[in-house]
């Protein structure tokens, strides 16, 4: 099964046997008090910054969320959407839990864009999804509901077969609806990501849908976090995980080995062009 997301003028298409999809996740302010401050004075050039740096490290799609302490989201999410389209010409994920900022936003985005994101909860279900269906996006599904995140992989599973169904009679397709399987830290719970690991193999199995992954939850409260997250998204990738919400400077080369080593990059001229990408910008490769 593949989604496929477009901007003005390029189209991406997320898949099991195609090329792993990555997301930037850097335009989002939760944890970066200089992002937050920059929304909060409408310096929206910051926005552009960031979204021509992941772009130039790699990112085939970008998260664009604006939603800080004092900032309008109806009025400045779609401000920032149109803004990153001006300068790069890659599809949008649109980040925000308020219904009519994410209207608006998707009124203005160019192409396709992906909705970030709906859950399990009746009352989310019934907020995102008829956005979504109205503007013909595709969305995230997060394998969580009223009661949470479930500790275990079925329950996980059962949540993403709600979302799907629901979709499916509000006239959504599965093609259109990425499920993520959420992961919790390893330093609270030592079984948080094989937990996922197997989330990821029974949505997979039993429903075929694209899976995305937020890399970087799995090593919170821990030491050498960067090699945490390496490890985690390989283990991801090859459980059948097919995009990632992450850091596309830090996580672009491991994700770029990872699919020439699993058999997506014949004559390794996606990795080479990355590698290559890299040196020319100066790019420590050590």
């Amino acid at each position: 099964m593949e989604t496929i997301l477009r901007s003005q003028g390029r189209e991406v298409t997320i898949g099991a046997d195609r090329p792993f999809v990555v997301i930037g996740e850097k335009i989002n302010p939760t944890g970066r008090k200089k992002l937050a401050a920059a929304l909060e004075a409408h310096r929206l050039e910051v926005v552009q910054e960031l979204a021509q740096a992941q772009v130039e490290a790699g990112a085939d799609v970008l998260d664009v969320n604006v939603g800080a302490a004092g900032v309008d989201e109806r009025a400045l999410l779609p401000e920032a959407v149109r803004l990153v389209a001006e300068i790069v010409d890659v599809p949008l994920c649109l980040d925000s839990a308020d219904r009519e900022a994410l209207a608006a936003a998707l009124a203005v985005a160019p192409g396709k864009p992906l909705v970030n994101s709906v859950s399990g909860e009746p009352a989310s279900l019934e907020r995102v999804l008829p956005v979504v269906r109205e503007f013909g996006a595709a969305v995230i599904g997060l394998t969580l509901d009223e009661g949470g995140i479930p500790p275990d992989a079925e329950k996980r599973l059962a949540i993403a077969g709600r979302i799907l169904e629901h979709a499916a009679r509000m006239g959504i397709p599965a093609e259109n609806v990425i499920i993520d399987p959420l992961v919790l830290t390893v330093g609270a719970d030592s079984q948080a990501a094989r937990v996922t690991l197997e989330t990821i193999e029974l949505v997979r199995r039993e429903f075929g849908v694209n899976l995305s992954l937020g890399a970087s939850n799995v090593s919170f409260g821990l030491p050498e976090r960067p090699t945490i997250n390496q490890a985690f998204l390989t283990l991801g990738i090859a459980a059948g995980a097919t995009c990632a919400i992450t850091d596309p400077a830090k996580l672009t080369p491991t994700i770029r080995a990872t699919d020439l080593l699993l058999g997506r990059d014949p004559y390794a001229a996606r990795f080479i062009q990355h590698w290559r990408s890299r040196a020319s910008r100066g790019v420590d490769q050590a």
